[in-house]
């Protein structure tokens, strides 16, 4: 078993001139995760150090950069789990919080439920001494000028939605064979005010168990859970598939019965990786030891040594 932090900055369509700044954001958070695990830290730190360090960066569709809902607010959801135990956290629909995945994390830690929405969520918040932030520190002007366009009564929604910045997640593996996953977004572009997609659902935005492994899923959230996509590629690899074949299986079921497209990273319980999708791009980065691997496109898979600048 090796220690290995896998993530993901959403699958879709990239804009050409926004593909740089993906690119180097998940390896950023790569990087991120990797110095936890190189330190001794779990597997949970590394996937909530890893997912904030995406939500913290204006070009993914989590906290700061978050698409917007039809009343043009931010409502943000995010999900962690804990493969030794099974526990698990999650909030949705939160507005003034920076980084859902750490509220994620106290949801499981310091209450003994597994999932807080709203205001109810807000409330928790504010008892655990979170800051709260300004909404409009987490808009972005790409946020809005996508917002309003998507507003427009000739606006070709198919198209906007396939120019947005996905889910954010991470899976990882860490020196005492420990697995977790955490996942985080803004959700859909111009959604009802109060949809919540996958992500925050175990066994569809993320799933973690030590005896099998961990996914992080992004991509059309109706359609992961629909399938529940986490779930479905353990059980794949329950049935003793690789990490990589039970996420292409996992895919084509979900682009086959309910004709949704997506992403996946996934890890088993040795450390072996995979990061799969069906959309067009999905960015993504894995660490591992001093080696670091990304890629944009299905197929590409650059190497290089962690330590080098991307």
């Amino acid at each position: 078993m090796i220690p290995v932090v896998v993530v993901h900055g959403g699958a879709g369509h990239i804009p050409k001139e926004r593909s740089e700044k993906s690119t180097s954001g998940v390896c950023s958070a790569a990087r991120a995760g990797n110095t936890i695990l190189r330190g001794g830290g779990s597997s949970m730190d590394a996937v909530v150090e890893a997912v904030t360090v995406l939500e913290n960066n204006p070009s993914f569709n989590a906290g700061c950069g978050s698409v917007l809902n039809v009343k043009g607010e931010v409502e943000m959801d995010a999900m962690v789990m804990d493969g030794k135990t099974l526990a698990s956290g999650a909030v949705s629909a939160v507005r003034n919080i920076a980084n859902p995945t750490k509220l994620a994390r106290l949801v499981m830690d310091k209450t003994s439920h597994a999932f807080l929405t709203a205001e109810g969520a807000s409330q928790f918040a504010r008892s655990m001494g979170v800051p709260e932030v300004p909404l409009e520190s987490l808009i972005t002007e790409y946020s809005r000028m996508r917002w309003k366009k998507n507003l427009a009564p000739e606006a070709n929604h198919v198209e906007c939605q396939m120019g947005k910045m996905g889910t954010v997640g991470a899976v990882a593996v860490d020196s005492e064979g420990n697995i977790a996953c955490a996942t985080s977004t803004g959700g859909m572009l111009n959604k009802m005010e109060g949809r919540v997609g996958d992500t925050p659902c175990v066994g569809c935005g993320g799933f973690a168990d030590n005896q099998v492994g961990a996914v992080s899923t992004t991509g059309h959230g109706e359609a992961i859970m629909k399938v529940t996509l986490s779930r479905l590629i353990l059980f794949h690899m329950e049935q003793g598939q690789s990490a990589e074949a039970a996420s292409d299986l996992g895919l084509a079921y979900m682009k086959s019965r309910v004709e949704g497209l997506g992403g996946v990273v996934t890890v088993d319980p040795q450390g072996r990786w995979a990061a799969r999708f069906s959309s067009r791009q999905m960015a993504w980065a894995a660490a591992q030891k001093d080696t670091l691997h990304y890629g944009l496109y299905t197929g590409e898979h650059i190497t290089q040594s962690i330590d080098d600048p991307l």
